[in-house]
């Protein structure tokens, strides 16, 4: 008989050691626990991704028997209290290992595996080559490991070494930086507790794996740790702000968590490390190694905030030797319907939300300085503020640059910029604080929107209220020559009927009502009446706004119209428009009809009221006004004046988006040294 028995289904090999591992991480991970598992205090990994992969540790080792019972038997429980319990035996650390069935993991990245196992001062060897493994299983044979006896000087020291060769390519495609990344992220034992107090140091090519291999710690801005435990500050970047939870799930079950999760300034510092494989994810261990690859997921958690997100997790009532197994055979995920792995849940995506709303209140802030920097027009725009309005510009400017766009879409954040700019100035000038404290609390969901209306806030802001408004103002400020104040008026008043009424604010025009009434016009009125030809007596408008109807004619500057012909043109266009409204179901309408003269008009009729008040009731008959051409001017420019006084800022907000669309994009200077350098 042979010295070494192998006891294996073909089913369990391909399910549970050749197909259940895709990669050299996630193998060596079960090698390395297998070595703090007995007592090593170093594991060192010769990694030639050519030829041979070579793990070795300074262990208790393995006598024939054990490497018999307990690594040629598949499925060996070594907690169970009949072999090996639930703590090692010199440094009494839990065990990581539970199915016995990590040892297969090895069989998916090398054809021919070799155990070394040195205990006691003896050392003891054998082989297994896959090819002969299967062979046997495929005839109902009993395998038999091959003997080895000529053992290499520097594997007979004391602990187990696992040679492993006939290499499959497909999954060895890792360089030695990115394993060390990924090993380091898989373990909790990077602390530098010395080796005579039981440390655990793992090495790779002679250099052991520490802090700085955990490539997601490097872009935290913000970390949030739970409980009692806390990383190293030497670990984490400079300015980084620490927050503070609670670890405790549920105090009568005992159950409870420490480590940590933190944020990235973007979310594509937790996906850009090819080696390091994607780093937007928590890792939940359990007796310092993974049993579950990622949890967000599984959160139901849809804010922003959960794509800036990575961290580690330790849960050691997860894998508690006293309850049910949990743990897939991989150790990538859990059975989801346990209520221990429910509680985790709930208790972390209540975590995340308060985590959320700090990060949204905090993380802004943190990005006001750069963005002063790399946009000079917007530091001036912020210092030219009321103080008062100083904090809340600085919020908003600050969640804007806080946002991640993909690559080539940063055009879209100064679309937000101008945005946001825009709208603050539009509730500026109402001076509310209440509006301006709403503003400057968007978070980046609410903000990402204002992509999409930056048209309304140009129309809103600088159209509608600045722009629009004080141009048209300014070209009356200066009119002596009567021609030219008809020529402007008619030029802007039917755009403008706020000139006329500072009510009129949302007048709407409509083009078909206007042509009916033009129609009418020409069709009935007697042309000599008022002394002027038909194209100067239908220049006519008719808008609505407030539930109001309102027709406005505009008389030339140099006419003076009889008051007894504008109360007939008056009452058949007001009829007229009745009819119209009629037909469209509208009863009783409220019509209002301005004409727009040069001068007063005439009173020819012998009546015995004053002109004047002869004037104002023939106006109410027809429910109507007289607005004079120079009495609009003087009006606008008085209602008007802090639109007047705006046009100083608006001209400088106009300077500021100019400067904001010419400023430099982040990279911009790499590109232009880079073609120096060409």
């Amino acid at each position: 008989m042979g010295k070494y028995k192998m006891r294996v289904d073909l089913s369990v090999l391909d399910s549970l050691g050749i197909n259940l591992y895709s990669n050299a991480a996630a193998v060596l991970s079960e090698l390395v626990a297998n070595a703090y598992d007995a007592d090593a205090t170093q594991v060192d990994i010769d990694w030639d991704r050519g030829d041979k992969v070579v793990v070795q540790d300074n262990g208790c080792g393995m006598s024939v028997k054990e490497m018999n019972e307990r690594f040629l038997t598949v499925g060996y429980r070594k907690r169970d209290p009949k072999n090996e319990g639930n703590t090692s035996p010199t440094w009494g650390r839990q065990f990581m290992g539970r199915k016995g069935i990590g040892k297969l993991s090895v069989f998916s990245i090398a054809n021919v595996v070799t155990v070394y196992s040195t205990k006691d001062g003896e050392t003891h060897a054998f082989s297994i080559d896959v090819d002969d493994l299967r062979e046997k299983i495929d005839k109902g044979e009993e395998y038999e490991p091959v003997d080895v006896t000529d053992v290499p000087s520097a594997y007979s020291t004391q602990g187990t070494v696992l040679e492993l060769t006939s290499l499959r390519s497909k999954r060895m495609d890792l360089t030695i930086n990115s394993l060390r990344k990924r090993l380091a992220r898989r373990f909790d034992v990077l602390d530098q507790t010395p080796p005579t107090e039981g440390g655990f140091a793992i090495a790779i090519n002679g250099n052991r794996i520490n802090w700085v291999d955990r490539q997601e710690l490097k872009n935290l801005q913000f970390i949030w740790e739970f409980g009692d435990d806390r990383l190293p500050a030497s670990v984490l970047p400079k300015g980084i702000e620490r927050f503070e939870l609670p670890g405790v799930i549920d105090s009568s079950a005992g159950w409870k968590i420490s480590g940590w999760f933190g944020t990235a300034k973007k979310p594509t510092d937790l996906t850009d490390d090819l080696e390091a494989g994607s780093l937007k994810n928590i890792i939940v261990l359990a007796r310092k190694r993974p049993i579950q690859e990622g949890i967000i997921e599984k959160l139901d958690f849809s804010r922003v905030f959960g794509n800036y997100v990575t961290g580690q997790i330790e849960a050691d009532f997860l894998d508690d030797n006293d309850l049910d197994d949990i743990a897939t055979s991989d150790r990538q995920r859990l059975i989801e319907d346990d209520p221990r792995v429910q509680a985790l849940q709930d208790f972390l995506r209540k975590a995340f939300v308060s985590a959320a709303d700090t990060w949204s209140e905090r993380r802004p802030k943190k990005e006001v300085p750069d963005v002063m920097d790399r946009y000079p027009k917007i530091r001036e725009w912020v210092d030219g503020l009321d103080d008062y309005q100083k904090q809340y510009a600085e919020t908003m400017v600050g969640t804007i640059a806080s946002l991640d766009f993909e690559p080539g879409a940063e055009e879209q954040r100064t679309d937000l910029f101008r945005s946001g700019i825009l709208a603050f100035a539009r509730v500026g000038l109402r001076k509310a604080t209440s509006d301006l404290d709403a503003l400057s609390k968007v978070t980046a969901e609410d903000i990402l929107p204002l992509l999409g209306k930056q048209a309304e806030y140009e129309a809103g802001l600088w159209v509608d209220i600045l722009k629009s408004r004080v141009e048209a103002i300014e070209q009356f400020q200066h009119l002596a020559n009567e021609n030219e104040k008809e020529r402007v008026l008619q030029e802007h008043l039917f755009d403008h009927l706020w000139l006329l009424d500072a009510s009129w604010e949302r007048a709407v025009g409509s083009d078909h009502m206007e042509q009916s009434l033009k129609r009418m016009a020409a069709g009935e009125f007697d042309l000599d009446q008022a002394g002027m030809n038909a194209r100067d007596r239908i220049d006519i408008r008719y808008a609505t706004t407030g539930g109001k109807h309102i027709i406005v004619e505009l008389k030339r500057y140099n006419v003076k119209p009889d008051i007894d012909d504008l109360k007939v043109q008056g009452g058949k266009y007001a009829v007229a428009l009745q009819k119209v409204l009629a037909a469209q179901g509208v009863e009783d309408p409220d019509i209002e009809v301005v004409f727009v003269l040069g001068k007063p008009p005439r009173v020819t009729a012998a009546v015995p009221q004053k002109d004047k008040d002869y004037i104002d009731w023939s106006l109410a008959m027809i429910n109507g006004r007289i607005r004079q051409y120079d009495q609009l001017i003087t009006n606008a420019l008085a209602q008007y004046e802090e639109y007047l006084k705006a046009s100083a800022q608006a001209r400088q907000l106009d300077e500021l988006l100019g400067s904001i669309e010419d400023s430099p994009k982040p990279g911009d200077g790499d590109a232009d040294e880079h073609e120096a350098a060409s």
